[in-house]
């Protein structure tokens, strides 16, 4: 029988893979916070690259899906967050000053 840790395990729902493998990249592309640009700079996977990585490993509804969420957020492409968030910032102090 093994021997619990008296430190709390803390359980995802999708942990994190270990690797930086064929897993890690499914993972990182379903994941919000994760760009495109930081799948580039560890894996060396473009972004055409994951998307044919996805659209051969997924089942083709949960591709359809997967490009509808992306295509939706900003969040995926790093230059369109910074401007996203630009904007936000730009919003908010107008309506501070009114």
């Amino acid at each position: 029988m093994k021997k619990r840790s008296l430190i709390p395990e803390t359980k995802v729902k999708n942990p994190e893979p270990k690797k930086y493998n064929l897993d890690w990249i499914i993972w990182a592309a379903w994941a919000d916070r994760i760009t495109f640009e930081e799948i580039r700079e560890k894996t060396g996977k473009t972004e055409p690259d994951v998307i044919k990585l996805m659209r051969k490993n997924l089942k083709p509804s949960s591709f359809r899906l997967w490009r509808k969420r992306v295509h939706k957020t900003s969040i995926k492409h790093r230059k369109k967050f910074k401007l996203g968030r630009k904007k936000l910032r730009e919003k908010i102090k107008i309506t501070d000053i009114y």
